[in-house]
């Protein structure tokens, strides 16, 4: 019987011991933004948020995956051409409906640029809307997958 008296009190100050701490941090945080609208008003700083450094392009061994070898279009919206131009033609091409001689085009763009360039290339195509040919995706994802490695 003690020991339930006891387990319920003790459940009871911890609860209000977490809402007690919620209320001193939402108090505090009111407080600091009191203080960041005053410094505002007052000209010591020109804006609330601070300002956003662009992340530089080679890698910073931060991420798990770099993001220069990144083939996700989402992480950079540049448009990068890599004397390739002739491939827009292709705008909007399914991977299956290229001919092998358009295929090789495609081959010798890839095979004439660095290893380290190959996921740049992917996603400037992704960017513009042009699709890899099916036939030389899995030589694309080899050269980029032994990069990573």
């Amino acid at each position: 019987m003690v020991l339930d008296i006891a387990a319920g009190t003790l459940a009871v100050i911890v609860v209000v011991a977490l809402l007690v701490l919620g209320a001193i941090a939402a108090f505090v945080t009111w407080l600091h933004n009191k203080k960041q609208e005053k410094r505002l008003e007052n000209g010591e700083i020109e804006e609330l948020e601070p300002e956003v450094n662009p992340v530089d392009m080679e890698c910073c061994g931060q991420h798990e995956v770099c993001e220069k070898d990144s083939l996700l279009a989402a992480i950079s919206k540049n448009v990068e051409y890599y004397n390739d131009e002739e491939l827009d033609r292709f705008r909007g091409r399914q991977g299956d409906e290229y001919s092998e001689e358009e295929c090789d085009e495609f081959r010798d763009i890839l095979y004439t640029m660095r290893d380290d360039e190959v996921a740049g290339w992917v996603r400037s195509l992704q960017l513009r809307y042009v699709n890899l040919p099916d036939e030389i995706k899995d030589e694309v994802f080899l050269i980029i997958g032994e990069r990573r490695q």
